[in-house]
């Protein structure tokens, strides 16, 4: 028989054409991809009569071809998961020899909308895992949590790894909140959620707090294809303070105030909460080309804009992304090279959150513009020399419109890996990873003279920069190898790493605006290196009894040499009980599989590099030497401790995974605890026992637990209709278990959170949760109206003090829910996301500040708007530690809500799709405040996060 020629189109369940759909020769490496329409086209050597398709999530199909020159496939969507490869620490495995707590999102599953940064990609999406917008800003980033953290002082945010390059933490200067974002969402293929110590432990020193893993997009297919999607948004703010209006105001100072305050009652009538805010417009749009340059280079290339305005004036960013991937293979696919780099280029503009605060308590009745030159014609409250009155809230608008705040943030990450088969032994595979994560951020901050916010120093005009560089080098040895005659398959790694960060500013001098020299900041170079050996063993015995080991050995330049090392082992077994005998007659089960694993991991983030450096440093302008009629600048020693060690966490996890009826319904449950020994933490030490009253130590233990429950479902699964549903549930409690290197049986913990007239609005108790608000207990009338000062005498002594202070919840919610849907019938798909908090308590600070008497008026010059909370309470003055503000902020939102059609081949283009998306689309919560979800639990005129609404579309050609 001669060489067969067969063509056709491959279609998913939804009859769509699929690109990138491997076709292979089936007994060859004989093969091609689908192109972006669909078509396929190869040549069958002699003797050869069947063609295997595959492609990921979908079932590989093996046909028979024999005299036929056309064949058209219908892909359907994978039964059997377990096979599918998920990405862990230095490897890949398949899920179903997982042993430890792991979950990958694919971009499939991502969320839709207008994202403005790749952990919004995952929010509510996996059990255990909690993203929290820190304000409704564009350029504000998210809190990122995985089983809520393991320290108190030190760093809760999970270790992030793009392709392989462990990313620097924190931010930079000109985007300190939200550094993740020079990532662009639309480059990311999935991320994986590493929870547990046995899939964590690999990374030692920097996983105690979980990793997120983050890959991205590679070249798929032989044929050219032009991708390009377009989201156009807008956004409005959700949620404002609960002021009183113009009239309730005016009504209330003609009733109860004095002759001077009903003086400074004006004739207009402002909403100055309408005024600061707005709706806001945002677009975000990209371009990627891929495929294959000649038979052995895949690429993908991409270039992104994305340009987003926050609801609060003048507040807005700008990204312009740009990425390359390059995958070759050479000596018949022996060795492997991956090229990936990629570049951002971030303008930000910065509103004056202060307006906010301003916007809340400025007097309803005056107007945005006083009609004379003086401050740039915004209306202030004056004193008696004209001048703006010293503690008046100043002009929310002139705040915004008048200050210039900006700044530019270029970042380039990237990374070169080789992966080399041996050739004489295949199951050897030697990997590198040269890697590489670059930042330069500066920005400057102008208020004109004419602005009342520095009219008296004559405005003012500073610039700052930072340069931001993080090197790595990875190498490893794999051997992976099956042995048939003991039923086992063995995989062994072993590697070494290097990691070099460095952080450079520049001497800044700031000015005021007519270039008179306010003061100087000095200059920093700070490094740190990180060097670490490790290795991993897995064994599979008859897809039966699994086991991971791993030990991992960090070094660090932030301890002495003494401490300097860190030993992080750890290790998980694994029982699939659905591969025994005794389970083979249960027809709808696929699999099930118990998981216990026990590891140590470190931290060492969260401090400063030379913190164990007996350090001389330049000091301030304020505390100078006078030598005759002259005053120098001094050197003085810096506090440091050279028995800085390691906060270490020890970690059990205990795992089932279930999957029925061809995974139609599919899920997992766990239950983990943690005990984090030696933690970092600044604390006030003795007095002349060191160069400052506080310094960072190794002091006290926390200890934690959690449950986490994942379903995930297919009720519904026919030719051309698709319904998924998914569920996941999360537990968790943390307990201090010890604060203090001396135990004092009086002592009442340690003050710590925002400031509330002179303290810490929460508190650090051994045996009791941390961060628990530390209030009096408010007593009410018959009415259920509270009474001014009258508190709950807990200790019995007839007097009302400190002693009757007592812990009253916390802001870290008891129970996390998420819910996603989606509904898929021929054309047309629908999903949503849903979230709840349960337990969760919020200090509703902007309530307490702005509905007593007192706030009315600080100064003669000015009167100050209430909260509506005040006709309640009819308190006359604040009551600054009382129950009544800590109010139960426990909510259901809705995330996402979006609704696609697709096309299919329109003309030249051979895959189009249109949509809708509503985000944060709505909220029920009884909290009285802007938002129930505010970092810290402390709501102080947060920046309310905003609804959205977007048209999307996207085109293949």
């Amino acid at each position: 028989m001669q060489q067969q020629d067969v063509r056709g189109v491959v279609r998913n369940e939804h009859g769509q054409v699929m690109a990138g759909v491997t076709v292979l020769v089936a007994g060859t490496t004989v093969g091609t991809s689908t192109a972006s329409d669909g078509s396929y086209r190869i040549s069958l050597p002699k003797g050869k009569s069947q063609l295997l398709f595959s492609v990921v999530g979908y079932s590989s199909q093996t046909l028979t071809v024999v005299g036929r020159t056309s064949v058209d496939v219908s892909m359907v969507p994978a039964g059997n998961v377990l096979e599918e490869l998920v990405i862990v620490g230095y490897g890949s495995t398949t899920k179903k020899d997982l042993t430890g707590a792991v979950n990958t999102v694919g971009s499939k599953d991502f969320n839709s909308g207008l994202v403005g940064s790749p952990e919004q990609l995952i929010n509510g999406k996996t059990a255990g895992v909690q993203v929290m917008s820190n304000s409704g800003s564009p350029s504000s980033g998210s809190t990122i949590r995985i089983r809520g953290g393991a320290s108190l002082s030190a760093s809760n945010d999970p270790l992030i790894v793009l392709d392989g390059v462990p990313l620097e933490t924190g931010g930079i200067s000109g985007n300190s909140g939200n550094f993740l974002s020079l990532i662009n969402p639309n480059d990311i293929e999935s991320m994986t959620v590493l929870k547990d110590a046995s899939s964590t432990a690999i990374y030692g020193s920097r996983a105690s707090n979980g990793v997120l893993l983050i890959t991205t997009k590679k070249g798929k297919g032989d044929a050219l294809r032009l991708s390009f999607s377009s989201i156009v948004s807008m956004q409005q703010a959700m949620g404002v303070a609960d002021m009183m209006s113009r009239d309730e105001f005016a009504s209330l100072i003609n009733t109860k105030g004095s002759t001077a305050q009903k003086a400074l009652l004006g004739n207009a009538s402002t909403d100055w909460l309408s005024e600061v805010f707005q709706d806001a417009i945002g677009t975000d749009n990209n371009l990627s080309l891929q495929g294959k340059i000649g038979k052995t280079l895949p690429f993908r290339t991409s270039v992104g804009y994305y340009n987003q305005q926050g609801t609060l004036r003048t507040d807005k960013t700008e990204r312009v992304t740009g990425a390359l991937v390059l995958n070759p293979t050479f000596f018949n696919k022996h060795l492997t090279v991956n090229l990936n780099v990629k570049g951002a280029h971030n303008n930000n503009g910065f509103a004056n959150t202060d307006a906010i605060w301003s916007a809340v308590a400025f007097n309803p009745t005056q107007p945005i513009y006083s009609g004379a030159d003086a401050y740039g014609g915004y209306y202030e409250s004056l004193d008696n020399a004209g001048l703006p009155a010293t503690g008046a809230n100043l002009n929310p608008l002139g705040l915004l419109k008048q200050e210039k705040h900006r700044s530019t943030v270029n970042r380039a990450v990237g990374n070169l890996d080789l992966d080399y088969k041996f050739h004489l032994l295949p199951e050897l595979k030697a990997h590198v990873t040269l890697g590489y994560d670059y930042a330069k951020g500066n920005g400057s901050n102008l208020i004109p003279a004419s602005a009342a916010n520095n009219f008296t120093i004559g405005g003012a005009f500073d610039r700052y920069e930072q340069t931001l560089k993080n090197k790595l080098f990875t190498g490893y040895l794999n051997y992976n190898k099956f042995f048939p005659e003991i039923k086992s398959t063995i995989d062994v790694t072993a590697g070494h790493d290097y990691q070099y960060w460095s952080a450079r500013r520049p001497p800044i001098v700031y000015y005021n605006e007519a270039g008179d020299i306010r003061s100087t900041a000095i200059a920093s170079d700070e490094r740190h290196t990180l060097i670490s050996w490790y290795g991993r063993i897995n064994y599979n015995y008859d897809s039966r009894y699994l086991l991971t080991a791993t030990v991992r050995k960090d070094g660090t330049s932030r301890f002495s040499p003494e401490n300097r090392w860190g030993t992080f082992p750890s290790v998980a077994l694994a029982w699939r009980l659905s591969q025994e005998s005794f389970m083979k007659g249960i027809s709808f089960l696929d699999d099930l599989k118990l998981r216990a694993s026990y590891g140590i991991t470190g931290q060492q983030e969260g401090i400063g590099n030379y913190e164990y450096l007996p350090v001389y440093n330049l000091g301030t302008a304020y505390a100078q030497y006078r030598f005759g009629d002259q005053y120098h600048l001094v050197y003085r020693p810096s506090v440091y401790n050279r028995d800085l060690r390691w906060e270490t966490t020890k970690a059990f996890n205990y795992g089932l995974d279930f999957a029925l009826w061809k995974n139609r319904v599919s899920g997992a449950i766990e239950y983990y605890t943690r005990k984090t020994h030696d933690l970092l933490a600044n604390v006030p030490v003795a007095a002349g026992t060191n160069f400052d009253q506080n310094a960072t130590i190794n002091v006290g233990n926390v200890e934690s637990s959690g449950f986490e429950f994942q379903l995930n479902t297919v009720p519904i699964q026919k030719d051309d209709l698709r319904w998924e549903v998914n569920f996941n549930a999360t537990n968790q409690h943390t307990k201090v278990t010890n604060i203090a290197l001396v135990q004092d049986a009086n002592a009442v913990g340690t003050y710590v959170g925002p400031n509330v007239s002179g303290r810490g609005i929460q508190i650090l108790t051994t045996g009791y949760q941390p961060y628990m608000f530390y209030v009096y207990k408010q007593l009410y009338n018959e009415a259920g109206k509270p009474l001014e000062g009258v508190y709950a005498d807990l200790n019995g002594d007839g007097a009302i003090n400190e002693k009757d202070l007592y812990r009253y919840q916390s802001p870290a919610a008891k129970w996390l829910f998420g819910f996603n849907t989606q509904l898929t019938y021929k054309k047309w798909t629908a999903a949503t996301t849903l979230r709840a908090n349960l337990g969760n308590y919020v200090f509703n600070n902007t309530k307490m500040n702005l509905s007593a008497w007192e706030t009315v008026q600080y100064v003669d010059a000015s009167i100050n708007n209430l909260h509506r909370d005040y006709l309640n309470t009819q308190f006359q003055t604040r009551q600054y530690y009382s129950d009544y503000y800590v109010e139960n902020a426990s909510f259901l939102r809705m995330e996402n809500l979006s609704v696609n059609y697709n096309f299919g081949q329109v003309g030249k283009i051979s895959n189009l799709r249109v949509g809708a998306v509503a985000q944060n689309v709505f909220i029920v919560s009884k909290y009285s405040g802007m938002d129930p979800e505010v970092p810290n639990g402390f709501d102080s005129s947060f920046y309310p996060r905003s609804r959205t609404f977007s048209l999307s579309l996207n085109m293949d050609f």
